[in-house]
């Protein structure tokens, strides 16, 4: 068996713009991968194609081999867009593997440490607490989620006094914890917008009296000094790693003990190759997993078999999909877990190929956050 094509589709997952991959076998063995798109979307196809000739030809199924020769063809090691590519090949390739096998990827990986993996909700946003409410139990109701993300702001950060945001928020998650019930639990997702730590400690401080799951990202991910200093002096659990790399960037988080949880994406950081050296290591450092994914329902399904087979996988992020009609039989909650699919190889989902045929791309950009006096922020 030889690989013999690679095709992109730019597509979107409800308002977001996703990139899948196929690579496709001279044995009629295709795999699918997803891309996670930093920004410039339009850069990855042609990064793709370009990197499709480093393994053209080659066995499908080497997939250690040849991630090691996408990565040691590059004269720097690659950054957010190279990964991300890299990513989505190494995803195919698995899932090639798997099916030419007739096994499920987990199966490859030594097979399943758990019988099914355990999801939060991510609602992203502070609705009003009656509302926040009333989301949780519909979404345990119809899923059966117990856990869920909010954020830490019910307002800009940037206006007003910074102490009174902190109170805002102490009243605000005792309010949720009062009206909710008891076995649900909460995390804070402070996307990196705080640039003081010690701010960040104030806001810790704040949450912690109700048990939080996490505190994830609260302050920028470069200086691992910070975050060291960070974990040391709040009482919470603290996660990061949605924008760290490779497992040297977590290396260097973990030898400086600065998180509790680490939160690397299997779309960002190489594949399901490099995601498991990087958890190995956390294990090591006794650091729990619970991998990023606000991504699509390929995405998702590389992320259930990574799970099933990581003995220190805490819990994965996945917010139900309105708008992904390519997806023919999507991974969903049950009794909030995902189940696995023992009889599927591969993935153990459906891409139906025709349907990305039709130009389904929407443009997004993150937006800037500005400060009162006109200067920037991180958003």
């Amino acid at each position: 068996m030889y690989i013999t094509s690679l095709k992109t589709y730019m597509q979107r997952v409800d308002e977001r713009p996703r990139l899948l991959v196929k690579i496709e076998t001279s044995e009629g063995i295709s795999g699918w991968g997803e891309c996670y798109n930093h920004g410039p979307d339009l850069a990855l196809p042609p990064l793709l194609d370009y990197l499709f000739h480093q393994i053209e030809g080659e066995d499908p199924r080497r997939v250690e081999y040849l991630i090691l020769k996408l990565n040691q063809q590059c004269r720097f090691p690659p950054g957010a867009l190279g990964l991300a590519a890299i990513s989505a090949i190494d995803h195919a390739l698995w899932d090639i593997a798997g099916k030419a096998a007739g096994l499920p990827v987990y199966m490859l990986l030594g097979g399943n440490v758990r019988d099914r993996v355990k999801v939060y909700c991510g609602v992203y946003t502070a609705p009003d607490p009656e509302y926040a409410r009333d989301q949780t139990l519909q979404l345990h109701e119809d899923y059966g989620y117990t856990a869920f993300k909010i954020s830490p702001y019910r307002r800009d950060l940037h206006k007003g006094r910074w102490g009174e945001l902190v109170r805002e928020t102490g009243d605000y998650f005792g309010r949720i914890r009062e009206i909710t019930p008891s076995e649900f639990e909460f995390a804070f997702d402070a996307h990196a917008k705080i640039f003081e730590p010690y701010q960040a400690i104030q806001l810790a401080a704040a949450i912690a009296s109700h048990d939080p799951l996490f505190y994830e990202e609260p302050i920028r991910p470069e200086h691992i000094p910070a975050w060291s200093e960070l974990k040391s002096k709040i009482n919470v659990p603290l996660a990061t790693g949605e924008s760290l790399y490779s497992r040297f960037e977590f290396l260097a988080l973990l030898n400086a003990r600065g998180a509790d949880i680490i939160q690397p994406d299997i779309c960002v950081v190489g594949g399901m190759t490099e995601m498991r050296r990087i958890a190995t290591l956390a294990e090591a450092h006794y650091v729990t997993v619970a991998p990023h994914n606000p991504m699509g329902p390929l995405a998702t399904a590389v992320n259930i078999h990574f799970c099933a087979a990581q003995p220190n996988f805490k819990i994965l992020e996945f917010k139900p999909h309105v708008h992904a009609p390519w997806a023919v039989d999507p991974y969903m909650p049950v009794d909030g877990h995902m189940e696995l699919r023992p009889d599927r190889p591969g993935w153990g989902i459906e891409i139906d190929e025709a349907c990305l045929q039709k130009d389904d791309y929407v443009h997004w950009e993150r937006k800037i956050t500005r400060k009162p006096d006109g200067s920037t922020a991180y958003p």
